[in-house]
């Protein structure tokens, strides 16, 4: 059962993030919170492995596509903006294993909220001016902040923050997927450490890190974003984004009432 939840689990993201590109952590932190909610596992840990092995599960994702476009990659951005990543990260996983599950499920509801708006109106339009350098990297700062919070994937949590400039170009694209890579790893090390002599993990955990969620998820993700964009293409788009729209609701809500029954 557990298995087979992590598989749907990596199979919807990978499916939401070709056709509509939408990270994978809005769909695996609840689908993987309700298997280990049916599996028993402790409620004071669901959460913290919900996010961290969504983190680390969204690391090959990232990293193909860096991979694919890597002489497009722009270096300089990335340093300019890796240590701020990092921190951010660093800051959101010291929150995040700080508090309880019951606040970091409202937390993920909020940040769930937005996403879901994005969803069911539909895209920004492109043409939102480039912030200056010191809003950019606040607003970067952030992101991995509550990405490290939620398990969202921070690129997803970027395209629900109005006025900061669009990704629209090959080059933005790939540089990025090159900073998600760092935030997912930053994010998977930093709750490794963290949850370390934490107890009542499910099997096979390093730290908070699932290691059977990440085996199982990653590659299923990864396999099935093709297929996304293929699905995209076939079946209108609007209808597409609004099925996710309610499987969010849906699976947060529950989350939610499981959290505080």
């Amino acid at each position: 059962m557990f298995a087979l939840g992590l598989v749907l689990a990596g199979a919807v993201s990978g499916l939401a993030a070709g056709g509509l590109g939408i990270g994978g952590g809005i769909v695996i932190v609840p689908v993987l919170y309700h298997v280990m909610a049916a599996l028993g596992i402790a409620v004071d840990v669901r959460m913290h492995v919900a996010i961290a092995t969504s983190l680390a599960a969204m690391i090959p994702a990232a990293l193909a596509h860096a991979q694919n476009s890597k002489n497009a990659i722009n270096w300089r951005i990335i340093l300019n903006f890796a240590a701020p990543l990092v921190g951010g990260v660093g800051l959101g996983c010291a929150a995040a294993t700080s508090a309880n599950g019951r606040v970091l499920a409202v937390l993920f509801s909020l940040v769930a909220i937005p996403i879901v708006f994005h969803l069911a109106l539909g895209e920004r339009r492109a043409g939102a001016a480039t912030p200056n350098r010191g809003t950019a990297l606040t607003v970067a700062s952030l992101c991995a902040f509550v990405s490290a919070l939620t398990g969202v994937a921070a690129d997803t949590i970027r395209t629900c923050v109005p006025g900061v400039g669009e990704i629209d170009s090959g080059r933005e694209r790939a540089t990025a997927s090159m900073l998600a890579v760092i935030i997912a790893v930053a994010g998977a090390i930093a709750f490794a450490i963290a949850g370390w002599n934490a107890r009542d993990l499910p099997p096979d955990s390093l730290g908070y890190v699932n290691l059977l969620g990440f085996a199982l998820i990653a590659p299923v993700l990864l396999a099935t974003e093709p297929a996304g964009a293929a699905l995209a293409h076939m079946m209108d788009l609007r209808r597409l984004r609004l099925v996710l729209a309610g499987l969010i609701v849906i699976s947060t809500a529950r989350m939610l009432w499981d959290a505080f029954a």
